[in-house]
């Protein structure tokens, strides 16, 4: 019963979501350190 749940979670598809999934979020962690100096160019 394992091998079949476990079979059915890692299709090829759901693989490359959530390997889509975590380059998403790695990049919005590693880009939000950086202030945007856009907003205060009008201060």
């Amino acid at each position: 019963m394992l091998e079949k749940i476990k079979a059915r979670l890692f299709t090829r598809e759901n693989l490359y979501a959530l390997l889509l999934c975590l380059l998403l979020i790695l990049l919005i962690i590693v880009t939000t350190d950086t202030a945007p100096q856009w907003i205060y160019q009008g201060f």
